[in-house]
Formats: structure tokens, C-alpha cells, sequence
């Protein structure tokens, strides 16, 4: 596959780049097919010697198949030679990890708080206290049934609790519209 990338050049922290056209199994600095451009990312982005792209010989490859990387994709939408790509957007990336961390599970415990008493209270209501008239007498049969096996009815109650709990609310609809 032939891509449009950078191949590094200059010196240890000094780097310089060309753009070049490369089948994407060579070196990233090894064998070229063509030279279409160069980069420099010590100069400031208002200079015009940063990016010298020819454009013609892009466009020919491009429209040959060839496929840029991201940062050349980036380079190529700021000289408007192909659409600008998607932003890669981290806002995060500036952060420390630790403080990030401490974001994210705030950000976890937010949501599920704010989201399940808004959608799930009004409908929720009605269920819940008929709920436990039903659950009451089952959850006290199991136990004097089988005093020994009490962690299998335990295993057992959420599942019908789950259960009862999908079909509580569908039991409440009826019973509210005939009221």
C-alpha cells in the first residue's frame, strides 16, 4: 500500500522532514518512491518556509491510492489540498493521570445519579409499593422451607427480584388506567 508520510531527517533534537510517497512496508526513513514536499516544526506556523508541498504531484498520488498518516493528512488540510481531517479531540491530554483518574469516576458516579431518578422515578413509583406486598411472604416461605440452603435462596431473590421488577411495571401500567 503506498502512503504519503513524513521521513525523518537533521539532527538529534533539530529534526527536519520530507514528505515523501513510500510503500508502507519500506523504513520510515529508508526507500522512497518520491520526494513530494518537506516540514520543518521548529519554525513558528506563520513562516512559509515550515511546509513547501507540491501540490500537482499530491494530487496525482492521492488519486493514485495512495493513503496519508494522520499528521500528514493534518498538514495537507491546512494547505487545502483534501478536506481537513476529524480533530483527534483529548481534552484530557494535558491533565496528569492521576487527576484524570479522579475526574473519570466522578464523572462515572454523575451520570448513573442524575439519569436513573429522572427516568426511572415515575414509573418506578407505582411498582415499588406493590412490590413489597408480593416479595414480603416469598422471600419468608424459602426460609422456613430450608433453613440449611440459605445462600441459594439468597443467589436466587435478585434474580426475582430482577425478574419481578421488568414485570412490575408493565403489571402498573394496566392498573393505573383502570383506576
Amino acid at each position: 500500500m503506498l502512503k504519503l508520510r513524513l521521513s525523518r531527517g537533521g539532527t538529534k533534537k533539530r529534526p527536519v522532514y520530507k514528505v515523501v510517497v513510500a510503500d508502507s512496508r519500506f523504513a520510515r526513513d529508508g526507500r522512497f518512491i518520491e520526494k513530494v514536499g518537506f516540514f520543518n516544526p521548529l519554525l513558528p506556523k506563520e513562516k512559509k518556509e515550515r511546509v513547501g508541498l507540491e501540490a500537482e504531484r499530491i494530487k496525482y498520488w492521492l488519486g493514485q491510492g495512495a493513503q496519508p498518516t494522520t499528521r500528514v493528512a493534518r498538514i495537507l488540510g491546512e494547505n487545502e489540498l483534501m478536506p481537513m481531517p476529524a480533530n483527534g479531540n483529548n481534552p484530557n491530554k494535558a491533565v496528569p493521570k492521576k487527576e484524570r483518574n479522579k475526574k473519570e469516576e466522578d464523572n462515572k458516579e454523575a451520570p448513573k445519579a442524575e439519569v436513573a431518578p429522572a427516568e426511572a422515578a415515575p414509573a418506578a413509583e407505582a411498582p415499588k409499593e406493590e412490590a413489597p406486598k408480593e416479595e414480603a411472604p416469598k422471600e419468608e416461605a424459602p426460609k422456613e422451607e430450608a433453613p440449611k440452603a440459605e445462600a441459594a435462596p439468597a443467589a436466587e431473590a435478585p434474580k426475582e427480584e430482577a425478574s419481578k421488577a421488568e414485570a412490575a411495571p408493565a403489571e402498573a401500567a394496566p392498573a393505573e388506567e383502570k383506576k
